[in-house]
């Protein structure tokens, strides 16, 4: 079944997370992606681990699927070369080398522009191609740190604390890949392609969303309140007599419907708690009592009650559990699948799903090069034939 986005070639010069991560989303939907190393493999995740399987890295296999592989020698005229010939068919080239880079081995947008006006070019870089900050190198840690991200993770006893994913990584593939479809939606219309500069330091600042508003609006620097909302109360981890879960109330309704479970109604009717600001403001004050309560029965308990009562609340599950869980499972978020070095391996689903053009696993992430002699010796014979 074909693909939203079959028709669309992907030239990805990228590695490790944020580009492979926007050109897997794209190969997921269909697009045609050759990714494109130096000879013996240039992506640093291939190193990247334990775990290993066959000295295949779990790492790189997150990020690679429905790709093929090419190796380049960007260093070397028969390269370029090779680059400006496959951007004549592409759609769409990615990167991200440091600024500046690209103008350096002369691959820059102008030049490719220059070859196939309609080439959508996405520069993902640390800090963007403009400002005083550009020429410094981004990672996500660094990113995390500097956006104010960890300012405001952890606890006031744990000090700043980074996201257990790359999350900045992510969030700019993800923003990458939407900057692309809606550059390829646009050339419908105009027939010419555009330069996208996508920065880790500005999606990173662009995800405080709620957090980065309300300092906007109040001038007061906000703190790190741990699993504790900033902006509605209680919505939170509680411990129980056996664990701990999450208890996510949104309403008003909610809270009076938990005060109801925990048998303590008069609580619903405190006017220190009757309303969210007024919970947010007593905050101190409404969470021990509640926490008490809490700790009398068992998470399986308190979950069942909350569920029966429509109140928010979860699980802390971990990587097995989730693993295990019959709605992922339905959702096919893990997918078996054979490579061939790694062998038998599973990998984590797409959550995208569409009904006509559904996400379909058509490549393993591919080993370097693997590709070399079905692209680049078509693109030999076809300039032969010219």
């Amino acid at each position: 079944m074909a693909g939203a986005l079959e028709n669309i070639t992907v030239l990805d010069l990228s590695r490790v997370l944020a580009g492979p991560y926007c050109t897997m989303i794209l190969g997921d939907l269909g697009a045609e992606v050759i990714k494109v190393e130096a000879p013996g493999g240039s992506d640093e995740t291939r190193k990247w681990g334990p775990p290993f399987q066959h000295d295949v890295s779990a790492y790189y296999l997150s990020a690679n699927r429905n790709k093929q592989s090419i190796t380049v020698d960007l260093k070397s005229e028969e390269g370029i070369r090779i680059i400006k010939n496959l951007i004549k068919k592409a759609d769409v080239v990615l990167n991200n080398f440091k600024t500046g880079t690209m103008e350096r081995l002369g691959i820059d947008y102008d030049t490719l522009s220059a070859i196939n006006p309609g080439i959508v070019y996405c520069s993902i870089t640390g800090f963007g191609e403009t400002g005083p900050k550009k020429d410094m190198p981004g990672y996500d840690f660094i990113i995390q740190a500097m956006s104010g991200l960890m300012s405001i993770t952890g606890d006031e006893t744990s000090g700043p604390q980074k996201l257990g994913v790359a999350i900045t990584d992510i969030l700019t593939g993800l923003y990458a890949c939407i900057g692309i479809q809606a550059a390829l939606l646009e050339r419908n219309h105009s027939n010419i392609g555009q330069k996208l500069d996508i920065s880790l330091y500005d999606t990173a600042v662009s995800s405080l969303v709620n957090i980065g508003s309300s300092y906007l609006m109040s001038g007061k620097i906000p703190t790190a309140l741990g699993n504790q909302h900033a902006n509605i109360v209680p919505y939170q981890t509680f411990q129980t007599s056996d664990g701990e879960m999450v208890i996510a109330v949104g309403n008003d309704r909610q809270f009076q419907a938990l005060c109801s479970i925990l048998a303590i109604p008069t609580i619903s009717s405190d006017q220190r708690f009757t309303a969210n600001p007024d919970r947010v403001m007593h905050r101190k004050q409404l969470i021990p009592i509640l926490q008490q309560v809490l700790l009398t029965k068992t998470s399986v308990h308190w979950l069942e009650k909350c569920h029966e009562n429509n109140i928010p609340c979860g699980p802390i599950q971990n990587l097995k559990e989730v693993t295990l869980d019959p709605q992922l499972i339905k959702r096919d978020m893990f997918i078996d699948y054979e490579h061939p070095t790694a062998g038998s391996i599973k990998i984590i689903g797409s959550p995208l799903k569409l009904s006509r053009t559904p996400v379909t696993m058509r490549h393993h992430p591919p080993n370097a090069g693997e590709h070399n002699e079905a692209i680049l010796s078509k693109l030999k014979d076809e300039e032969m034939e010219k």
